[in-house]
């Protein structure tokens, strides 16, 4: 806990909460109020509040007697588009215009290693649950500073000869095109978060600050997903452009925006 933030103690504890479940760090059930309590140094009240503010949005479900579980949110990949309608990515273009903005910045791999896949990453891959994935988390920086925390999922097989160093050199699309995958489409959601304590420490941020967030699902040419890329970026250094130039065909791109270049 951070008492110098201007957040409440519960509020840091949900956010904690929120971004783990996300992750699918709680596969069976929540600790109990008691031991998370012991493991914040607060008081059991104030777990309760977070854990009620949880509930609320739908993430965990308490069952008397029985505990609190993780719950799967109700539409956990929202897909670009109206309903009955999915709007893919012009991937082609948006793969050129991701290379070629990393040229001007820098990687640094804070994980690379293999996991089992939780229940949203198996669902986002259609694998099955608890099959080997590689997970990479990459934080991306340009001259001003961090700008990107970018956690990624891909297949084992596809990944298999990929090692730490290729992930801060090339952009993960990249790579699995050079391993081989033909790059069919992607779809892609664009919303907010709030910084919970290990991203905002990361892109240097106070706790609860607005982020970007980007959920991206690529496939193959034979339409098999091939990557789960969830990102969270700066906005005061990084904005998302779309060019729609007729139906059916979206252009995407990426820019980092440049304080000296705009002052």
């Amino acid at each position: 806990m951070t008492p110098r933030l201007p957040l409440t103690k519960y509020h840091q504890i949900y956010l904690v909460l929120r971004e783990q479940l996300l992750e699918g760090r709680f596969v069976k059930a929540m600790p109990a109020e008691m031991e998370l309590a012991k493991q914040f140094n607060v008081g059991r009240v104030t777990v309760r509040h977070a854990m009620e503010k949880l509930v609320a949005e739908g993430l965990i479900v308490r069952v008397a007697g029985r505990g609190t579980f993780p719950k799967p949110p109700a539409n956990p990949l929202p897909m670009i588009g109206t309903a009955g309608q999915t709007q893919p990515t012009g991937l082609a273009g948006l793969m050129e215009n991701i290379v070629s903005a990393s040229l001007a910045t820098t990687v640094k791999v804070l994980d690379w290693r293999t996991i089992e896949a939780p229940e949203d990453v198996a669902l986002a891959l259609q694998i099955p649950v608890r099959s080997p994935v590689k997970k990479a988390i990459r934080l991306r920086s340009s001259k001003e500073g961090p700008l990107s925390y970018i956690t990624t999922y891909v297949p084992l097989n596809l990944a298999a000869d990929m090692v730490r160093r290729d992930l801060a050199a090339k952009p993960m699309l990249q790579l699995l095109s050079e391993a081989g995958v033909e790059l069919g489409r992607a779809q892609q959601t664009i919303s907010a978060r709030q910084a919970d304590a290990r991203v905002a420490e990361a892109l240097d941020v106070a706790i609860g600050s607005a982020l970007l967030s980007v959920r991206r699902r690529v496939f193959d040419a034979d339409d098999k997903p091939v990557q789960w890329l969830e990102g969270l970026y700066r906005p005061d250094r990084y904005e998302y452009q779309l060019e729609v130039s007729r139906i059916g065909n979206v252009d995407a791109r990426v820019s980092m925006k440049d304080k000296e270049a705009r002052s």
